[in-house]
């Protein structure tokens, strides 16, 4: 990033300029991964099947049609065997869904996990709108959302960036569970959907991963971690007084084993999300809040020279 963009982006919130502007830089990336040598530790690259096969229509059996594709339907109603016909299709909704919780405005280090997100989304949306695919998806908080149907074109695309240059933390404190999120997904997403999350994962629960599992079965999936070093490690030992805006708390890293334990929480929470990806042959992408969003995209939708 030159100097020039630098001065131009604010750490802390994001501009309809700036979020509109990253459609250049979606020109160097497709939605349909290679498999890749991760970047980072704990990268998981999924096969992403691209676009599906839909329906097109049922004609009577012919031999050598696969009895799998029986339209049983047609079939009882005529009384004559028929075959379902199937084309590729054209294009496939891409659902993006953006974690606006108020976790996510946060960051001791480049910028908040929502710039982040929000950059992460645009670059995404640009990126299926210019395959022809059609975008639409969520940005949600811990009581309410905001949802999108997927649209053709760069209305649809700008109906979203607008969304989240207007967006604003919650007042809830707690990251509640994410469960609702992935259950409302789950509900609108059409099967070979290409579904995106956004998230820091704070509040990712069993009944997350049941309702995460439902549609992966029947969709591709990325998942993309936003995350900041604080919540990773401890700064160096030390008393430290952390705020909110609201109270104020006293933490003293010197408390032995205190460091290893905190690394520890994160690890397996994380760890946790690694392995249901490679289970579910989902995508996992990590992106700190000192990154540059669309390097780490690159990493793996790159296209290829």
């Amino acid at each position: 990033m030159s100097a020039v963009e630098q001065n131009q982006t604010s750490p802390v919130s994001v501009g309809l300029g700036e979020l509109a502007g990253l459609s250049n830089q979606a020109r160097q990336l497709q939605l349909r991964p290679r498999l890749v040598r991760a970047r980072q530790g704990g990268q998981y690259i999924s096969r992403m099947r691209g676009r599906g096969m839909e329906f097109d229509e049922s004609r009577p059996y012919q031999p050598g049609d696969d009895v799998r594709n029986i339209d049983w339907r047609v079939t009882a109603r005529t009384g004559k065997t028929h075959s379902k016909v199937f084309r590729e299709e054209r294009e496939r909704p891409v659902l993006i869904s953006v974690d606006g919780r108020r976790s996510m405005f946060f960051a001791t280090r480049g910028r908040f996990k929502w710039v982040q997100a929000s950059r992460l989304a645009a670059l995404l949306a640009w990126t299926a709108t210019q395959a022809g695919d059609r975008v639409g998806g969520e940005i949600h908080w811990e009581e309410s959302f905001q949802e999108f149907r997927p649209r053709r074109g760069r209305k649809s695309v700008l109906r979203l960036l607008k969304a989240l240059v207007t967006h604003m933390a919650a007042e809830f404190p707690t990251p509640a569970s994410m469960e609702k999120v992935f259950r409302r997904i789950r509900r609108t997403a059409h099967p070979g959907s290409l579904v995106v999350f956004i998230s820091d994962f704070r509040g990712f629960d069993e009944a997350s991963e049941k309702q995460l599992a439902r549609i992966a079965r029947h969709n591709d999936v990325l998942l993309v971690h936003v995350h900041d070093w604080l919540e990773s490690r401890l700064p160096a030992k030390g008393q430290y007084r952390l705020g909110d805006g609201e109270q104020i708390i006293e933490l003293d890293t010197r408390k032995a084993d205190l460091q290893q334990r905190y690394h520890s929480h994160y690890e397996q929470r994380v760890a946790r999300l690694r392995k249901l990806c490679r289970q579910l042959h989902m995508t996992w992408l990590e992106c700190a809040t000192d990154e540059d969003p669309a390097d780490v995209l690159r990493s793996v939708f790159g296209r290829q020279k």
